[in-house]
């Protein structure tokens, strides 16, 4: 038996820098710099995470996802994407008031998330919404909505502006990441099919603030409560 020993070095301040290893990556890390603070878009207001079912953040997130996406599968498959969902923790920062860069992309969306339709059955859709009721956490949402009854069952749902249609088969577009059941949502990969777009969930905000301007909050509500 070969015995190996070591030690645990700590990386912290009082290492100080290595002079010789800053000024090679300086370049590097300048230009990194210089790309992040270019200027895409404005925002006249902040759109964060506050509320109870959904955000303004989210809701643009979900309503960007949904249109870049469509765009994308429409020329591939020859069919539109009826409603998108995402997860309320995947949405890691807020879009604050004044400038908006390629560095706020990144702040949402740090992660490599990549796009994907999933074909999904009454049953899914069913367990979908089951999910978001139970989690009460502001999963983002767009092209579906409906009501929390009193009975805490979904009621009055609606899809791609249509009454909710048991006997169609429906077409999400979500990330990578929940599809593989992340976050506990199983329905996703429950269908009979899926379609990867190669579409990096940041890229699709990029996409969006370089050709919106100006950045704004949707005001359309996905979810209500039964009074």
């Amino acid at each position: 038996m070969t015995l190996i020993e070591g030690k645990e070095i700590g990386v912290t301040a009082d290492k100080g820098e290595d002079a010789e290893i800053a000024s090679f990556i300086k370049p590097f890390h300048d230009h990194i710099e210089a790309d992040m603070a270019v200027v895409l878009a404005t925002a006249p207001v902040t759109l964060d995470k506050s509320g109870q079912w959904q955000t303004p953040i989210g809701n643009l997130f979900a309503d960007v996802t949904l249109q870049k996406c469509d765009s994308v599968f429409l020329k591939r498959e020859n069919k539109h994407i009826d409603f998108c969902m995402l997860n309320a923790g995947g949405v890691r920062s807020i879009i604050a008031a004044g400038n908006v860069t390629m560095k706020t992309a990144y702040e949402i969306m740090p992660f490599e998330n990549a796009c994907i339709v999933a074909e999904m059955k009454s049953g899914q859709i069913a367990e979908m919404l089951n999910y978001i009721i139970a989690e009460k956490k502001p999963h983002p949402l767009s092209g579906i909505s409906f009501t929390i009854g009193k009975d805490g069952t979904a009621k009055n749902i609606v899809i791609a502006g249509q009454p909710f249609d048991e006997n169609r088969t429906y077409y999400c577009v979500t990330n990578d990441y929940l599809y593989l059941g992340g976050d506990n949502m199983v329905f996703f990969a429950k269908g009979a099919k899926s379609y990867p777009l190669d579409y990096k969930l940041r890229n699709v905000l990029i996409d969006y603030f370089k050709q919106a301007t100006t950045i704004t909050a949707p005001t359309n509500p996905r979810i209500t409560v039964e009074k």
